[in-house]
């Protein structure tokens, strides 16, 4: 006769080989319900963006239609539009800006690419790859005060271009309109170069170490590897990075107005500082907003048209 003992573990037995299982049942949800918490996820990060960018967009163009003097409204229509296009500080300020930013945009990409191909594999300096991105975490406004300092005010560049021998006397850096130029363009630089080496040392540890293996097995140098391989293969991440970081230099706004607040003769002037200047010094607030929708279709245009012909050729 089986004890109790036994019966229990031939239950336990019997029940472990059972192809049933006993599963916990979850409350089904609705249709509705499934299509609507993706939405109900994104909503609240949707709803601040619109906030924050959507609504002052649309007040902007909505306010360009007027002549704005504070609480007076006249409505114009596109006569800002058509002001905006026959103003030669307009056009200035616009090539100012296509200068400045463009030579820091190369300088910025060169820079940061030659860095990121000595240091994508070296596992010495992968370790401290926090020291190159150091420039990008200070705030802008005191990265134009120390750069301020070091070329105008405090005069430490011009006395170590002396020490040298390069130059005689102190230079006035205010006083040349290329000079001017060069030190908002050495002040970006310095910045905002870790933001593209950061990105581009991300592609280029992100590809196949095969390919490479590969191509040094065959004999192909360092050099050869990366502007036959490393390089072609970064295109689609280099002009996503370089249109970032383009786009973001058209709003070039805080260098310009700690260093040089437009001099000489507005030639350090940006679109933004113009923008500011008419619609916080002179109280143009219509015009300033017509300066901003040209510039914001400026922008997405050129934008769009490098994005698409970059990824197209990448294609073909």
């Amino acid at each position: 006769m089986k004890t109790h003992s036994a019966q229990r573990l031939e239950t336990e037995a019997a029940f472990a080989a059972s192809p049933i299982k006993i599963t916990a049942r979850s409350r089904p949800r609705s249709a509705m319900a499934r299509k609507a918490f993706p939405y109900l996820l994104v909503g609240p990060a949707v709803a601040y963006l619109l906030v924050i960018t959507l609504y002052p967009g649309l007040f902007a163009m909505y306010q360009s239609l007027f002549v704005v003097k504070f609480v007076n409204w006249s409505w114009v229509g596109l006569g800002n539009y058509t002001r905006i296009i026959q103003d030669r500080e307009f056009w200035a300020a616009l090539g100012n800006t296509a200068i400045i930013g463009g030579i820091s945009l190369a300088l910025q990409s060169v820079i940061a690419m030659a860095v990121a191909f000595f240091c994508y594999r070296d596992p010495f300096v992968r370790g401290w790859r926090i020291i190159f991105l150091m420039p990008m975490l200070f705030m802008p406004s005191a990265v134009a005060f120390i750069w301020k300092l070091a070329f105008n005010d405090g005069r430490v560049i011009s006395d170590i271009l002396m020490s040298i021998g390069v130059v005689s006397n102190n230079v006035d850096w205010l006083a040349s309109i290329w000079l001017a130029r060069l030190t908002l363009i050495v002040a970006d630089v310095w910045q905002w170069t870790p933001f593209l080496f950061i990105i581009f040392v991300g592609g280029l540890q992100g590809q196949d170490e095969e390919i490479e293996e590969a191509a040094r097995l065959d004999g192909a140098s360092w050099s050869s590897i990366f502007w036959n391989i490393s390089l072609p293969m970064m295109k689609p991440i280099i002009v996503v990075a370089v249109t970032l970081r383009g786009i973001d230099i058209t709003t070039m706004f805080t260098n310009v107005y700690i260093m040089t607040q437009g001099t000489p003769g507005g030639a350090t002037e940006t679109m933004s500082f113009f923008i500011y200047r008419q619609g916080f010094r002179m109280f143009n607030f219509g015009y300033a907003s017509a300066a901003s929708v040209l510039m914001l279709i400026f922008t997405i245009v050129i934008a769009q048209t490098v994005v698409k012909r970059a990824f197209k050729s990448g294609k073909s």
